[in-house]
């Protein structure tokens, strides 16, 4: 990606938003940035100046022209903030909140008349490439650092385990589409026949998105669980997801009776096995092994649910 990738979508996409198009009246008769402002105080009733000048990162003489303009026209007044004596309190008037009202009416139907142009089997793919803009730029970092949850797979999750634990180990590992055929076999036998009440699967969404999974299924061996398909995206590692979903399944295990939690994983998978040390795994076998393209040494691990406190 160069420079000039990214100003020209910046160019696209005011063009789509009609930033620059006056003529539609979407932002009449204020500024793109003023609209932006009487936005911001709808949103915050009580928001003091400083507090608005920070979240929108306008320069202080700009932002107080702009309040000025607007007090002027009857849209807000100041006052003393009910924080800080030392800052001014900003709120919308019953004029500002109508104007502001009729903006955000505008906007409601200039995306809604975009979005009426748009296939609705290619919906979800836009609202994917948006969340992905939002991730990677961060928006301020917050995205980044979201919070984590959760959850049960929802339809079309099963699919993406299976896609990304195949795109992923191939990147970092170099393994072939034998691996991503041991995946899907693995995740078909889940999705065709399992028990609700002792095998799972969760996701870990953060900021929208999945960004780990990890399943629990029934063993060969009587009382015993199975680990299996641990996976956190590489850029939502060092948050503990991993460490969260290591341990939904063994709550989970031990909750439902199981005695035993096993896992087969090979030891160029560093970061995952120091997760099940940590959470009181112990390594029963080893054993060198040709799979997925790669000389490799598999390891079975073992938990003991009721004799460990973890």
């Amino acid at each position: 990606m160069t420079v000039q990738d990214v100003r020209a979508f910046n160019r696209f996409y005011t063009g789509v938003i009609g930033a620059l198009d006056y003529g539609r009246h979407l932002y009449a008769p204020y500024t793109l940035t003023e609209s932006r402002v009487l936005y911001e105080l709808a949103q915050a009733p009580h928001l003091d100046a400083a507090d608005l000048r920070a979240a929108l990162d306008l320069d202080a003489g700009y932002l107080s022209r702009i309040l000025n303009r607007f007090e002027d026209a009857g849209l807000l007044e100041r006052g003393p903030s009910q924080s800080d004596p030392r800052r001014r309190q900003v709120r919308l008037t019953a004029r500002g909140r109508e104007a502001a009202a009729l903006l955000d009416e505008r906007a409601r139907e200039t995306v809604g008349a975009m979005l009426d142009t748009v296939d609705p089997a290619d919906r979800p793919r836009l609202a994917e490439a948006m969340r992905t803009i939002r991730d990677i730029l961060g928006e301020g970092g917050d995205a980044r650092s979201g919070e984590v949850v959760l959850r049960e797979p929802r339809p079309g999750d099963l699919g993406w385990i299976v896609q990304r634990n195949a795109a992923l180990y191939a990147a970092e590992y170099g393994w072939n589409a034998d691996y991503e055929g041991l995946v899907a076999r693995i995740v078909a036998d889940f999705a065709e026949d399992h028990d609700p009440h002792l095998e799972r699967v969760w996701i870990a969404e953060r900021a929208g998105r999945p960004a780990g999974c990890v399943m629990c299924v029934r063993d060969d061996a009587p009382g015993t669980a199975r680990l299996r398909l641990l996976l956190v995206e590489p850029e939502a590692r060092g948050h503990g997801i991993g460490d969260r979903l290591v341990r939904a399944v063994i709550d989970f295990a031990r909750g439902v009776g199981y005695r035993d939690l096993v896992l087969w994983t090979n030891d160029v998978l560093s970061g995952a096995r120091r997760i099940y040390q940590r959470h009181g795994f112990v390594l029963v076998a080893e054993k060198p092994h040709r799979s997925f393209g790669q000389d490799l040494v598999g390891q079975d691990w073992r938990l003991d649910l009721h004799g460990s406190g973890e």
